[in-house]
């Protein structure tokens, strides 16, 4: 019994330092953006309350339609920075002793998936360029 309290008191221990850095971390992020409030000048002017875009008057609606096939593309870059991501832990780990077939087995297997992802995506048409 007295091992097992042990064991817990370290456990619960190593919870308390995160804890505490999250704490901390909270209050300097709190106090930053206090400080800022409170030294900042505040000087409201019309030009200041103005949309500013690249020093162009703003002129019409500020809602504009944007075209979806551009968030498309964007996830099928997540897709592939992600592939990358898991393809060099990889690399690294398939030249171990004892772990080569077991982690070129998973890598295909992790490739298929992404084929299969691309495969839909061409067969939908989102990699045609318009």
């Amino acid at each position: 019994m007295r091992e097992t309290t042990v064991v817990a008191a370290d456990y619960f221990r190593s919870y308390s330092v995160v804890g505490l850095l999250a704490v901390v971390g909270l209050l300097f992020v709190a106090v930053a953006f206090g400080a800022g409030r409170l030294l900042r000048p505040v000087v409201p002017t019309p030009e200041k309350l103005l949309t500013y875009e690249c020093g162009v008057d703003p002129v019409g609606e500020g809602w504009a339609h944007t075209q979806v096939r551009y968030y498309v593309y964007a996830f099928l870059y997540v897709i592939f920075a992600v592939d990358s991501i898991f393809l060099f832990p990889w690399a690294t780990v398939f030249a171990a002793d004892g772990y080569g077939v077991t982690t070129l087995v998973e890598m295909f297997v992790f490739l298929g998936f992404l084929a299969v992802g691309l495969l839909y995506a061409y067969k939908k048409g989102v990699l045609t360029w318009t």
